[in-house]
């Protein structure tokens, strides 16, 4: 479907790797690649392709490309779950002023829509490099409300984004300066979201879920 939309992926502006922890106990590793890209006659956004794997009885991993508007709207998505238990495959695409969410299961088809008035993004509780683009909505000064749509988990979501400044914290257990936004109310009820002075991702905190989610640093 993307390569459909005459997209062209520029340099790699970000990469990395993402420890999911619970506690102290690893859950997860996620890896991205964030890209800024063309679109013929339209206006440049963003690609982030990102993959977790989820280890265990039995391997779980999730897989998307998110491809999105300079200002962080989705323009369509492609997201796989690779379970054995529930294989499923998400494709979305926006048009009209409406993102159109496609679900194939093993055995099951479903369709719906989700209106993009207004400042929208798309979340997945279980992939999280997603969130700089909630971050990216934040504004100095006042709190901006944002749409989140889910499509696995089928919601839609209202959301509270603060921009809370450089603060003090830790990253992978050392001191570390980085850029706080909170990201309030749907399911998460909050979510710590951590940027660098450059906006790439470095931590996303989920207290409701005691979820801490740490970029790994360069070899």
């Amino acid at each position: 479907m993307i390569a459909l939309m005459l997209v062209v992926a520029l340099q790699v502006i970000d990469s990395g790797t993402f420890v999911v922890r619970q506690d102290s106990v690893e859950l997860a590793r996620e890896t991205f690649v964030l890209r800024p890209v063309e679109r013929a006659r339209s206006p440049g956004g963003w690609v982030l392709a990102t993959t977790t794997r989820y280890p265990g009885a039995p391997v779980v991993t999730l897989t998307a490309t998110l491809l999105v508007a300079p200002d962080s709207t989705p323009w369509s998505l492609e997201f796989e779950a690779a379970d054995p238990r529930r294989p499923q495959r998400i494709l979305g695409q926006a048009s009209a002023q409406r993102f159109t969410v496609r679900t194939l299961g093993r055995r099951s088809e479903g369709a719906r829509e989700y209106s993009l008035v207004g400042p929208t993004v798309i979340l997945d509780d279980s992939l999280f490099a997603f969130y700089v683009f909630a971050a990216w909505a934040a504004r100095p000064g006042r709190v901006v409300t944002t749409t989140a749509l889910l499509p696995r988990g089928e919601r839609r979501e209202t959301l509270s984004v603060e921009d809370v400044g450089v603060v003090a914290t830790t990253l992978n257990r050392d001191p570390a300066s980085l850029h706080h936004v909170v990201v309030s109310g749907g399911a998460a009820q909050r979510v710590d979201v951590w940027l660098d002075t450059t906006g790439r991702l470095m931590k996303v905190d989920v207290p409701s879920r005691e979820l801490r989610i740490e970029r790994v640093p360069p070899a």
